[in-house]
């Protein structure tokens, strides 16, 4: 089954997803992801079940609250620059990809429609998501993030989300990747706390530039990895048409400040959903709810209801 040419988030539903994988794995079920990658545990039955258990968790959120859900493989950090630190082949990494959709495809076969469950086959930046590194032309960035993407397409994932992008010519790249592959593409970049991408380039500014180099071939686009309160001054313009996802931190902590944290800073639920709330009366089109780093299911708990309530 697939949804790839009637992405039910665009019809103004809400649709939340998880929050941070991996911020959750580690700090609260101790698990080690070396390089913050979670792909690693889809390679043993102990890892298999961590994750099973993570996802199934927002699945039983989902129905409780008749919402649909999209969640994302596993699969962030699964690109050659980063697979080569784990000791990853290309071939490795194709494989990796593949069963990260193959357990979220299980799940959707048993949870049987109920809810509604999208399949995002997800990939990160070639460099660090905080900090812009080994900096691409959208030629180079499509050449790099085509085999990762073509994976996904020969797969049952509905749509690839690229998250915590730093620069508007990376997510070119990705988009006219995942068009070449017959794919639907989902961008999602993430700001530093003056509401900028990590180059310096208004949020505004990129999401035009790609639709202008991409003929609006995304999806959409979403935000992550960054706190309402480093964005929320930035919000107008013709541009946030196009925003349909937000995927905050539960931490107002800079960028700089969380890469230096040894305790998770999990915020306050409550608060951040209002900030949601708030931000959901500002963005025409904001649908996909969820969380970033530092936030779990409590925090999701409560931005799903103030957006089904708004």
């Amino acid at each position: 089954m697939s949804l790839r040419d009637r992405l039910p988030q665009l019809a103004g539903e809400v649709f939340i997803t998880d929050g941070g994988m991996e911020t959750t794995l580690i700090f609260e079920n101790g698990l080690e992801l070396p390089h913050f990658a979670s792909f690693v545990l889809l390679d043993d039955q102990q890892g298999l079940e961590a994750l099973r258990n993570y996802y199934a968790s927002y699945l039983t959120l989902a129905h409780e609250q008749g919402v649909g859900i999209i969640l994302d493989t596993p699969t962030w950090r699964a690109n050659p620059d980063w697979g080569n630190r784990l000791g990853y082949s290309a071939a490795d990494l194709e494989d990796v990809n593949r069963r990260g959709v193959a357990l979220l495809e299980e799940l959707r076969l048993e949870t049987d429609g109920d809810p509604p469950l999208v399949i995002s086959g997800c990939l990160g930046p070639r460099g660090d998501g905080y900090l812009v590194e080994a900096v691409m032309t959208p030629d180079q960035a499509e050449r790099y993030h085509s085999p990762q993407i073509r994976t996904f397409a020969a797969t049952s994932a509905d749509l690839v989300t690229a998250l915590t992008l730093t620069y508007a010519d990376e997510a070119i790249g990705v988009v006219r990747a995942a068009r070449n592959a017959g794919i639907p593409a989902v961008i999602s970049f993430t700001v530093e706390i003056d509401g900028r991408l990590p180059d310096g380039q208004s949020l505004g500014e990129a999401i035009e530039a790609v639709d202008e180099a991409t003929g609006e071939s995304a999806a959409y686009f979403m935000l992550n990895c960054a706190h309402p309160t480093h964005f929320e001054g930035v919000l107008e313009g013709a541009w946030l048409e196009r925003l349909r996802g937000l995927r905050a931190n539960a931490s107002s902590k800079s960028h700089a400040e969380l890469d230096e944290a040894t305790e998770l800073d999990s915020g306050d639920p409550v608060e951040l959903a209002a900030q949601y709330a708030t931000l959901r009366s500002r963005i025409p089109h904001l649908t996909v709810v969820g969380g970033c780093c530092g936030t779990d299911q409590r925090h999701v708990r409560e931005i799903c209801a103030v957006a089904v309530a708004s």
